[in-house]
């Protein structure tokens, strides 16, 4: 049995802020504003992993007016949710994740990433696709007010 959920994320950019994609931090002058690290990629992931359950979203399991989870670790938060028994009868089928960004050039932290979340969800980095695009200075990613994610995965039970 297979169950496909897709998630959407963004995050406006703000000064002095470490901008975290990923679960890696990109050098760049502004980072992304939220209660916790504001890691889009994560976050957006996160939201397509509960919605293929029907298991609400990532407000509902780590709510931003909870003080615990200010200035959170994404990427622990995603181990934390991808170890809970409502998810345990599931395994990665594939992840596909898109980030919207005009800058900075995130192709040199791609794998980085991957590797990150292939490590956390136990599965092969080839089962983990990340891509970046801008949108040609058009929108609020295009302005470099922001940065979005889109993800969209396969669970496949055990």
């Amino acid at each position: 049995m297979f169950r496909i959920g897709h998630g959407y994320d963004v995050h406006r950019l703000i000064p002095g802020r470490d901008l975290i994609l990923g679960g890696v931090v990109i050098p760049h002058s502004t980072g992304l504003d939220g209660h916790s690290d504001a890691d889009v990629v994560i976050h957006a992931l996160m939201d397509s992993m509960l919605g293929a359950l029907a298991l609400g979203d990532i407000g509902i399991w780590f709510p931003p007016t909870d003080p615990k989870y200010k200035d959170a670790d994404s990427v622990k938060l995603l181990s934390k949710m991808w170890k809970d028994k409502k998810m345990a009868d599931y395994k990665i089928g594939n992840c596909d994740i898109t980030i919207i960004a005009q800058h900075p050039k995130l192709s040199p932290f791609i794998e980085q990433m991957r590797k990150n979340i292939s490590k956390v969800l136990g599965c092969g980095l080839s089962q983990v696709s990340i891509k970046a695009t801008s949108t040609e200075g058009l929108g609020f990613c295009g302005k470099q007010q922001g940065i979005a994610a889109n993800a969209v995965v396969i669970l496949r039970k055990v």
